[in-house]
């Protein structure tokens, strides 16, 4: 008689512990027979040792899956070990019931299961809780569940490539989830949230501009910034600011890992809304008024010193709304604002057709410039201010 033991990777355990007080919910799907699986959830401690476990006993019919359930909905904080064959029945008469059991368990364990059913599994948790779904496989019968999933891992391991070369991520070790998910997938996250915000206030608030600019000249078809104004607005005046926002992060990864309560908070979707969506709107509105109506109070005799003052302005007020969205600088983010101030500095010398450069060169110009600037920031910094007093977010203790 011959036996094979089939060691665990290094630190499963803890990767599992770190991914529970992340908030994630673990199914573990395999085609491994019940005391085999069973065996392994307990080793890996996705079931802690003290914890009960409830076997579904095998069932054929209908009534057999009603009666096994009802047993099973009396037990309260207990993994779930289902076969296949068990699971294809109670999927066939008492779906939306078992899905809703399974959901309450702090862990399930499907085994004899086949490829297909294992994507089934993953479409039906899609479809009935609406969460996103992480699949994560090291073999070939687990690509059609990885391809089901919203988000796919595949280790590469003794198994073959398969499954890695199916998968969204390719890792070499189970133990690098943890990493993969805490560290890079909450930075992934936030500042995904935060450039793609802020690329829709950078364009907004321009048209604002426009839009407040043609209402006061009795909406004349004429163009506010012209030519080479619009480009450089859009490249090398704002572009490095804007994209060096996904350097940004609000804790260290070291923290990140050491607590992964933090990623509890991208369930509630804050980074991303219909709600921080139309505070960004908002303050576009607010902006790209206050820059075009000051312009047009503040100018004195010719038109061309609206398109000086209000252009100034708009540059110092995206600069300024950049420094305002980081958390955490970078020495690129601040190569990239002063690299971008010099260029519009520099090239005010070249732009005659749009500037008057003697305006510009004048004191009356700056005060102008500094005043707008001033009042389209100013209350937006006293706002966060006030925010990050009375109403701190939950890793500001960590980086304090």
């Amino acid at each position: 008689l011959t036996g094979g033991d089939d060691q665990l990777q290094a630190d499963v355990i803890p990767t599992l512990e770190m991914l529970r007080n992340a908030g994630i919910k673990i199914w573990m799907l395999t085609g491994d027979k019940l005391e085999t699986a069973t065996c392994i959830a307990k080793s890996s401690h996705l079931v802690s040792r003290t914890q009960d476990i409830h076997i579904f006993r095998p069932v054929t019919s209908r009534g057999e899956a009603h009666l096994e359930l009802n047993a099973f909905r009396r037990k309260h904080d207990c993994a779930l070990v289902i076969s296949g064959d068990s699971l294809e029945v109670c999927l066939k008469y008492y779906e939306h019931e078992f899905v809703e059991l399974a959901c309450q368990c702090p862990a399930v364990v499907c085994c004899r299961c086949s490829p297909t059913q294992k994507a089934h599994i993953v479409k039906l948790l899609q479809h009935h809780t609406g969460k996103r779904t992480c699949a994560i496989g090291d073999g070939g019968n687990d690509v059609s569940m990885i391809q089901a999933a919203d988000c796919g891992i595949g280790i590469e391991g003794k198994e073959g490539k398969q499954a890695s070369l199916a998968a969204d991520f390719s890792i070499t070790q189970f133990k690098h989830i943890g990493r993969l998910l805490v560290v890079h997938g909450r930075n992934s996250y936030k500042r995904s949230a935060a450039l793609g915000q802020f690329v829709m206030h950078r364009g907004l608030i321009i048209s604002t501009m426009q839009a407040v600019f043609s209402s006061v000249f009795y909406f004349a078809s004429v163009p506010l910034y012209q030519g080479f104004l619009m480009v450089g607005y859009a490249t090398i005046y704002t572009m490095f600011p804007v994209f060096s926002l996904v350097l940004d992060q609000d804790v260290k990864p070291e923290m990140a890992l050491l607590y992964p309560e933090l990623y509890k908070d991208l369930t509630k979707g804050r980074s991303l809304s219909f709600k921080t969506f139309l505070i960004w709107v908002l303050i576009s509105i607010y902006q790209g008024g206050i820059l075009m109506y000051g312009a047009l109070l503040l100018f004195e005799s010719e038109f061309v010193h609206v398109v000086a003052i209000s252009f100034t302005a708009l540059i110092l007020t995206e600069l300024l709304m950049v420094a305002l969205t980081i958390r955490t600088w970078h020495w690129l983010m601040i190569v990239a604002e002063i690299f971008s101030l010099c260029c519009y500095v520099a090239s005010l010398a070249f732009l005659n057709e749009y500037f008057d450069v003697a305006f510009i060169t004048t004191v009356t110009f700056l005060w102008k410039v500094s005043a707008i600037t001033i009042v389209s920031c100013l209350p937006l910094y006293i706002l966060k201010y006030l925010k990050r007093k009375f109403s701190p977010p939950n890793y500001s203790k960590l980086t304090s």
